[in-house]
């Protein structure tokens, strides 16, 4: 709306100058004035696209009519859209060619025109008006753009650092609550596995200590992440804030950090639960293949919340896992029966599930969870791969 509305007061402006009333008058017919204010208005509307348009009528208006108010939203383009110097040098050449042209056409010419554009000093003047001045005002919305657009930027990188010093409180919680109770439950399998004389019980203890510790070893990786994670971030706002030092992330730790489990090591999970007394069996439908590491991780997480969930709720109940190669896709299923027993009603965080249609989501696919009829309970994923 605002292209149009300078349209039209260009048309309106470059008319009232045509005729004498703001400038010399051309001496032209009423349509051909009509005309030429009429390609002033159109060039000014096209500005939303080109301002070069309207800077070459300004050109041949401004010599040959000394029609100006072309000129002047030219002028002012130019000093808002040009950023190189050479740019701005072959500008303001031309300016000065266009003036000098106009000067020499007014000495041409007589009356008002001649007044207006021979006299050096009008000349200068006019020149200073339609050039100058417009030319200083988009020099200084340019400015004033760069500045507002440098501070959007500098208030997405605070808000960046912000996250990321809350991922550190959060990854010190997590290492201050959950590594300490997991290192309490190691330490106290590795007890029992000493002590006890039951051959069962000392299996059962050293498993135990097995699980614990290799959660302790993901956990520690999981917050190097975090803290290699916060650490370029906090470069990288750094970086955006104070332009005199190069920014290079620092990915030496989250290099370090053990790669995060895929589908290789499912039959280790599934060994896991069997050696806990769960009855396990897996089966592959389709052609297996290799598929991609975001696709491997989370089939993985899904047996893994899976089984855990079995674990919770139905201890010694069969549990089928079975993985499907699709040609477009990885299908997960993992189907519990009935427990046998009542279950053991360990508590857990209730967000396991919900976490993990999120990332399943995120790869473009879908999760399924429902009771069964006959007791048990099915979770089924299909990840596009």
């Amino acid at each position: 709306m605002r292209f149009v509305l300078l349209g039209a007061a260009m048309f309106g402006l470059s008319l009232f100058v045509l005729q004498g009333q703001a400038g010399a008058p051309s001496g032209l017919p009423l349509p051909a004035e009509l005309a030429v204010a009429a390609a002033a208005g159109l060039a000014a509307w096209w500005t939303r696209r080109s301002w070069w348009p309207l800077a070459a009528l300004a050109a041949a208006g401004h010599v040959l009519l000394l029609l100006w108010p072309p000129l002047l939203a030219a002028s002012y383009h130019a000093g808002r859209d040009l950023v190189r110097g050479r740019d701005v040098a072959a500008y303001l050449g031309g300016c000065a060619a266009v003036s000098g042209a106009s000067a020499l056409m007014g000495a041409w010419r007589d009356g008002v025109r001649e007044v207006l554009a021979a006299t050096p000093g009008n000349a200068l003047f006019m020149a200073l008006a339609v050039v100058g001045l417009p030319f200083a005002l988009g020099l200084w919305t340019r400015a004033r753009r760069e500045v507002r657009r440098r501070a959007e930027r500098e208030q997405i990188m605070r808000a960046e650092q912000v996250r990321a010093e809350e991922r550190a409180r959060i990854a010190r919680e997590m290492h201050d609550v959950v590594a300490h109770r997991v290192s309490l439950i190691v330490l106290h399998a590795g007890a029992l596995e000493v002590r006890t004389g039951d051959e069962e019980a000392a299996r059962t203890a050293a498993l135990i200590g097995g699980i614990g510790r290799e959660a302790l070893t993901n956990l520690r990786d999981v917050l190097g992440v975090l803290r290699a994670t916060n650490r370029a971030t906090g470069r990288a706002t750094g970086w955006a804030l104070d332009r005199t030092t190069d920014w290079t992330p620092d990915r030496r730790q989250a290099e370090e950090v053990a790669p995060p489990p895929t589908f290789a090591d499912l039959d280790r999970l599934l060994d896991q639960s069997r050696a806990l007394g769960v009855e396990v069996v897996r089966h592959d439908e389709g052609e297996v293949r290799e598929v991609e590491p975001a696709v491997a991780r989370t089939a993985y997480r899904v047996v893994q919340e899976a089984l855990t969930n079995v674990h919770r709720h139905a201890a010694d109940a069969r549990t089928d896992v079975r993985v499907r190669y699709r040609p477009e896709a990885l299908e997960v299923e993992v189907r519990n029966r009935a427990p046998e027993s009542p279950p053991a009603g360990l508590p857990g965080a209730g967000w396991g599930l919900v976490g993990l249609r999120e990332r399943v989501e995120l790869l473009g696919g879908t999760l399924r969870t429902s009771a069964q009829d006959d007791g048990g309970f099915l979770v089924a994923a299909r990840i596009p791969a």
